[in-house]
């Protein structure tokens, strides 16, 4: 009784492997027909030049130049960004309740500006000294970028305060 027992879990276990292994199949082809699509999508679709993009950001206001790299000869656009340094506040006596439901409101914030396209990288430091953490605002002007952040709901509240300062950095170059 006990080996036919266990013959039977054996040839349960192939079959639900060989069955596993049909839909990890399909799964792959699926992916990869997905994949094939994207990138078929992806030739269509052509990039502005740099010098169409730079005259884009000039009519909106932004602040750009091209920086030429001496050793490579390459020209990058430069773009002016705001980097907004959050400050611990002053008020900083919120009940734990009224401090989650700020950092709540703070995060859909951030998330908020993400979307609009207003801010392309937030987080905070790992460390618990003042400054808790930063936002890279990508908007024409200081005055934007302070009105933005100074709208986040812990800044109102006191619990943080904010630092502007302009900063440049090559547009569209990723982190690494």
């Amino acid at each position: 009784m006990k080996k036919t027992f266990l013959a039977l879990i054996f040839c349960c276990t192939i079959v639900a492997c060989k069955n596993d292994s049909n839909i990890k199949s399909k799964m792959v082809v699926e992916e990869t027909n997905n994949s094939q699509s994207i990138e078929d999508n992806k030739e269509n679709i052509t990039e502005p030049s740099t010098t169409e993009l730079k005259a884009k950001l000039i009519e909106k206001g932004y602040q750009v130049f091209d920086y030429v790299n001496e050793k490579t000869q390459d020209t990058m656009l430069m773009q002016q960004y705001f980097i907004a340094f959050l400050k611990r506040g002053p008020i900083r006596n919120q009940n734990e309740e009224e401090a989650a439901r700020l950092q709540k409101e703070h995060l859909a914030h951030l998330g908020k500006m993400y979307e609009l396209g207003y801010a392309d990288i937030s987080g905070p430091f790992g460390d618990d000294g003042d400054i808790r953490g930063i936002t890279i605002y990508s908007v024409p002007t200081l005055t934007m970028a302070d009105s933005l952040a100074n709208s986040d709901p812990m800044v109102k509240a006191g619990r943080l305060v904010i630092e502007m300062h302009p900063w440049w950095a090559g547009k569209g170059l990723p982190l690494r």
